[in-house]
């Protein structure tokens, strides 16, 4: 078939269909105080994420950085920091970066998982509704 579209790859409207979606957790819109830390440098970037899952997130800033660059983010629960390395995969210059976590240092992922299941619950049963703010010192 020359010059047309595969029609098996569309929905009933004619439109392409969507990707599938590559991610393994649910995403939570929540802003949580972030610092990071670009390998090699003692510079700390302070950030809110805008959202958040168990192997990443997604944080605003008017200084990106580098799509490839190898991160420490400490991440705040309350007064509870948790941190993990990760690697930045998204860059939106002046706006923010995509960071995935790659590994977690003690017990990070363990309090992650638990917070974002308490907050998957709280959602499930209409406690609260997106998007959260979090602050640093109270939970």
């Amino acid at each position: 078939m020359t010059g047309g579209t595969d029609k098996s790859k569309s929905n009933p409207l004619g439109r392409p269909a969507a990707p599938p979606e590559r991610r393994r957790f649910a995403r939570y819109a929540v802003r949580l105080p972030l610092e990071l830390h670009a390998d090699g440098s003692d510079v700390p970037i302070r950030v809110e994420t805008t959202d958040i899952s168990r192997n990443g997130c997604y944080v605003e800033s008017n200084i990106t950085l580098a799509v490839g660059t190898r991160v420490r983010a400490r991440l705040w629960l309350g007064e509870t920091g948790l941190t993990m390395r990760g690697r930045v995969v998204t860059a939106h210059p002046q706006y923010g970066n995509g960071i995935m976590f790659l590994d977690y240092e003690g017990d990070a992922e363990q309090r992650l998982k638990a917070f974002l299941d308490t907050l998957k619950l709280d959602l499930m049963e209409g406690y609260c509704s997106t998007p959260i703010v979090v602050d640093r010192f109270k939970i």
